[in-house]
């Protein structure tokens, strides 16, 4: 991807406590709610906007999980096709999608290494820049 990311910011509004998940989203996406949404609370920049782009991120995360997991009940993850050749299960191509998705919307909620790296939240009440703490 080309281009500079925006710096993550405190929301005027952001959701203090994590959500409880969706009940409509399955074991594994729950699971994955339930481990970056309080990250994304903790740090106040998951809003109710955000929440469609987490219930995606989290669902993306448990496709990703159930393909892999139908994927080491195989001997191999490819089979013959119609001519004999050799070709890859269709689990592969939607595990490769779902984890494409994942790691997009991860990077825009702000849970890869890459994008916490980003300079810190801001703060909009400070006079110094954005340096206040580490001006007297």
């Amino acid at each position: 991807m080309r281009g500079d990311k925006p710096n993550l910011k405190q929301d005027r509004a952001p959701l203090t406590t994590a959500p409880a998940p969706p009940s409509w989203l399955p074991k594994a996406a729950k699971a994955e709610w339930n481990r970056s949404a309080p990250v994304l609370a903790e740090r106040r920049i998951l809003t109710e906007g955000d929440l469609g782009s987490l219930e995606n991120y989290c669902l993306a995360i448990g496709q990703v999980r159930f393909c892999q997991e139908t994927l080491a009940k195989l001997e191999s993850p490819f089979f013959a096709g119609d001519n004999g050749a050799p070709r890859p299960h269709p689990a592969l191509r939607v595990m490769h999608t779902a984890m494409t998705h994942a790691r997009q919307l991860a990077a825009e909620l702000g849970l890869t290494p890459v994008s916490r790296s980003r300079p810190a939240i801001s703060d909009e009440g400070d006079d110094n820049g954005g340096f206040g703490d580490l001006v007297d």
